[in-house]
């Protein structure tokens, strides 16, 4: 990518896992970067590191962002601190599996709080800033989106409603660039510990049941979230200046459709 001047990047759950990466990949590309999450030791060690591969500057906010006010308030933060914002990159996001049957209520609506409406609240504050630079919007979804199952009646559902939304917006007179990314099953902590769980509801060693649950997706490997992170990176650049709207499925060929 070719800027005249680092690009100011808000990176949301990038403590972590997917987050992490995706910070890691757009310091590499000199941007001005602003983490938030829970953890603010983690987030700390993030820009660390991201210093090092070349960031810009960075901002760290710790904040739970399923409440109402965080993101309004992060946002507030970081034009405070920037001036603008340039990409905003929706990440955070942590939905329960389990049986249908023994998901209360309460799981279904701490899932939508943090990964669909805290998307929705920094979308709308961020949103002037956005059109202002003519940037761009990348929310994390998830294959779950269109490959329905069992086990994932709270992700599932969020991650359809993420992908309407972000459709539906990319059309608003105006919009900055809005895609979605779907990413399938990826090495971060989520996907050891459904790993562990498999592994002892089976009676398998972990590398078997590693094993097994690949061959049950129909996947040679496993997704790093450097993966995600590289397409990211290429929506917020230059070269997808024509892109919007789109969803894009990084899953190893797991989803069966079309």
């Amino acid at each position: 990518m070719t800027e005249t001047r680092p690009r100011v990047a808000v990176v949301t759950g990038a403590s972590r896992g997917l987050g992490r990466a995706i910070a890691l990949a757009l310091a590499e590309e000199g941007c001005i970067l602003a983490l938030t999450a829970r953890d603010p030791k983690a987030l700390a060690e993030v820009a660390t590191e991201a210093k090092e591969r070349g960031a810009g500057g960075s901002l760290v906010l710790p904040a739970d962002l399923s409440q109402p006010e965080a993101p309004g308030a992060v946002i507030a933060q970081v034009i405070e601190a920037f001036g603008r914002i340039d990409i905003l990159v929706n990440n955070a996001g942590d939905t329960q599996r389990g049986d249908f049957l023994d998901l209360e209520d309460d799981l279904h609506l701490s899932g939508f709080a943090l990964k669909y409406h805290a998307t929705v609240r920094f979308c709308r504050a961020a949103w002037t800033s956005l059109e202002d630079s003519r940037g761009c919007v990348v929310n994390i979804s998830g294959i779950g989106a269109q490959t329905p199952e069992p086990q994932f009646s709270i992700g599932g559902p969020v991650n359809a409603a993420l992908i309407n939304f972000s459709k539906a917006v990319s059309k608003r007179p105006r919009a900055p660039r809005v895609n979605v990314v779907c990413p399938g099953h990826i090495e971060t902590d989520r996907l050891a510990r459904r790993i562990d769980t498999f592994a002892a509801q089976a009676g398998l060693t972990r590398e078997d049941a590693m094993q097994q649950m690949r061959d049950d997706l129909g996947i040679g490997a496993y997704g790093t979230p450097g993966d995600i992170a590289s397409m990211v990176r290429y929506l917020c650049s230059a070269e997808a200046g024509y892109i919007t709207g789109a969803t894009f499925i990084v899953d190893g060929g797991a989803t069966q459709g079309i």
